[in-house]
């Protein structure tokens, strides 16, 4: 699957948003590797104590420091820095649409895929409760795709989300996964 996901996002052109609308630029890193039963994407539950998007489940990634080269090293250091995956054991496949979150950063996404498993994990207890290791059979499975309804400024909306246990994969992650799951479909 590694091959045909990096000829796939080779051909890819991510939508990017509006260069006249400044957000603070944030990467993140939609990781898989390889595991019996298949592909697994690895995502992270954050603690209580984050600025941004407490208990929420997520992407490793953050914002751009003034010393990072380009998008992508930041989606790495930050991967890095939360949950202990060195930059030298992910290859970068490709890139995802950009977007806007609710919190106001424009988050550019890559695809990545862990050159080892089983994988020795270390995660800043700081920012991440624990992870999540989501089977990509279990996400392309329609049976877990949940209405996630919510209030924005007054307003109802309804939003596509992903149920894993007891965790809800919700909001910007569930948008950029959404982004990664249509074009594996691609594949099928």
């Amino acid at each position: 699957m590694r091959d045909d996901l990096r000829r796939l996002l080779r051909a890819y052109q991510p939508a990017t948003l509006d260069p006249d609308r400044p957000l603070p630029p944030a990467g993140g890193l939609i990781l898989l590797h390889e595991r019996p039963g298949g592909p697994h994407i690895i995502f992270q539950k954050r603690t209580d104590s984050v600025r941004d998007h407490k208990g929420q489940v997520s992407f490793p990634g953050g914002v751009m420091d003034p010393g990072d080269p380009d998008i992508r090293f930041t989606a790495l250091r930050e991967t890095h820095e939360e949950i202990g995956v060195h930059p030298d054991h992910v290859e970068v496949l490709g890139q995802l649409d950009e977007m806007a979150t609710i919190s106001n950063f424009r988050v550019t996404p890559f695809v990545g895929w862990l050159d080892r498993y089983p994988y020795p994990w270390r995660f800043s207890t700081e920012e991440v409760a624990y992870l999540l290791e989501v089977p990509l059979s279990h996400l392309l499975d329609p049976a877990n795709i949940v209405p996630d309804r919510r209030i924005i400024n007054g307003r109802p909306y309804t939003f596509q989300s992903y149920q894993f246990g007891n965790d809800l994969i919700w909001g910007a992650t569930a948008r950029m996964l959404g982004n990664f799951l249509d074009l594996v479909r691609a594949l099928e």
